[in-house]
Formats: structure tokens, sequence, C-alpha cells
């Protein structure tokens, strides 16, 4: 499995100091079959003022050992949206997706890919979206990263929907991460959302265990 904790120092409407805290886990069923568990909890604050809690969940299949992996998902989300400088609506939105992710090296190179694509059913709508997102790992002390390594980690993620402005958002992140050993990583980078109106600076603290 693997957990991320992720406090996350932004722009928000009530705070120049809000934060993210991420689980993510994968547990190994057999050679082929994997679980997919998520949760995340973001704040406008420091703690205290719940901007969205995200449940995920999905069941995944290897296509081929340790590089390409299908996955089937389902997540909840809770928001709760600003109307007005004191007051927010909360909002439920139940979300299936579907998802490919595949991977690559280059000597001291990881790449991953992943495609996802989302129905999403709002209180009062329903929505599509399409997201792409890349990601690299470059081992810097060492020829790969493994224990007492340094490395450099950048994404770009970029949202599509089907309605309204084709563009959603998208997210860029670039941080300088330290593997204690093979299970345990923690990174600090920043990241910049942009939407279609205005954008979001956001410093990230990464935690990162597989067990």
């Amino acid at each position: 499995m693997i957990l991320g904790l992720i406090p996350v120092i932004g722009f928000s409407q009530e705070s120049n100091l809000g934060n993210w805290f991420m689980y993510l886990g994968n547990k190994k069923l057999n050679s082929n079959w994997n679980i997919h568990n998520e949760v995340q909890y973001r704040n406008y604050n420091v703690v205290g003022n719940m901007e969205q809690l995200l449940l995920r969940t999905g069941i995944g299949f290897n296509l081929s050992p340790n590089n390409n992996n299908i996955l089937l998902g389902y997540g909840f989300i809770r928001s709760e949206n600003y109307v007005s400088t004191d007051q927010k609506v909360g909002n439920n939105e139940h979300r299936i997706f579907q998802q490919f992710i595949t991977r690559q090296s280059f000597n001291r190179v990881s790449l991953q890919h992943r495609y996802r694509f989302e129905q999403r059913f709002l209180e009062n709508d329903f929505k599509l979206r399409f997201r792409y997102f890349i990601s690299v790992n470059v081992a810097l002390s060492k020829p790969k990263i493994e224990k007492n390594t340094f490395y450099l980690s950048a994404y770009n993620e970029v949202f599509i929907q089907s309605k309204e402005n084709l563009y959603d958002r998208n997210r860029v992140y670039a941080g300088l991460g330290y593997a204690i050993n093979k299970d345990f990583r923690i990174e600090l980078g920043y990241m910049n959302q942009l939407f279609n109106k205005g954008s979001r600076d956001q410093i990230n603290i990464i935690g990162i265990i597989n067990f």
C-alpha cells in the first residue's frame, strides 16, 4: 500500500494558508489484480475549514507486470464552496471512473502516464471529464531511486470536461524528493492550478510509504 500525507500551502477564498491531507493506497491481491483506495481531505485554511472530502476506490488489473494497469473505480466527493465571503454551500458528487496507467524507465528517469475518464453524478447535473496525467522522477545521487537517494519529481495534469468550457483546469508540479529507503519517500514541491478564472499556487510536502 502507499500512504501519502500532503499538507498544501496555497491561496484560497478565506485564507492564504490551506492544506490537503491525502492517503493513497494500492493493495496487491496477486500478480494480476490490485485494489486502489484513497482519501483526500482539503481545507481552505490550516485545518477546520473544509473545502473538499474525496473518497475513492477501485479494482485494477495488470496488462503486463509493473508497467500497464487498467482500473475501474468509484468516488464520493463532498465539496463546500464559497458563494460569498462568509457563506458556503455544500454539494455531493458520485463519480465512476476508468483509467489506464503505463510506466517506462530509462536509466535514471521513470515516466508514468495516466489516462482517466470520469462520469460525474452531481446533485443537479451530470458531466463527463477526461484527465491526462504525466509524471517524471529523475534519480540524482544514485542510478535509480532506492535507499538514501535524492530525486527530482514533476508532473502535469490537464482536465477536459464535456459541458460549458471544455478546458476545466491544469495542474503543474515540481519538487525535490528523498528516498529514505525503497518503502519511504518524502518530497517538497510547488504546484500551480490554472482554472478558467484565476489560479492557485501551493507548496506540497509529500510523504509516500509502501507496505
